[in-house]
């Protein structure tokens, strides 16, 4: 590392390696483009935390880590952020199947609601992949 780099950029640059291959060239080509002074300090922070740190864990492999994130996002309820994690699960190698026995599971700790609004983002996004 060179004087001039600061510690964490070592992480950065994994990071933004392992974002590139989760969620594929082409979603960070577009989060590039539109990263500005205003939202350029949280997309640096997932680039080395979340992406640098925790995708890059041992323990489990990338696979389970995107269903576990599938479930996350069906509870929290963020239909952005499942729409780009779910091309990171197919990316990751999950099947269709897989998918949708992550979903259905949240019913029990979601709710209907979650897992159904879940389960349609999933089928849409599974049909425009002709995945379905």
């Amino acid at each position: 590392m060179s004087q001039n780099a600061k510690p964490n950029d070592d992480r950065r640059e994994t990071g933004r390696q392992v974002m590139r291959e989760v969620l594929g060239a082409p979603y960070c080509e577009r989060r590039d483009a539109s990263t500005n002074e205003f939202n350029a300090p949280i997309r640096r922070l997932s680039e080395e935390f979340a992406y640098g740190s925790l995708w890059t864990r041992p323990g489990i492999d990338r696979k389970t880590r995107s269903l576990v994130t599938l479930g996350m996002l069906t509870a929290l309820n963020r239909p952005h952020e499942m729409a780009i994690h779910l091309e990171g699960a197919v990316n990751n190698g999950c099947s269709a199947e897989e998918i949708r026995e992550t979903l259905t599971h949240t019913v029990a700790y979601c709710g209907f609601p979650a897992a159904i609004d879940a389960l349609r983002a999933a089928e849409a996004f599974l049909r425009d992949k002709n995945l379905l």
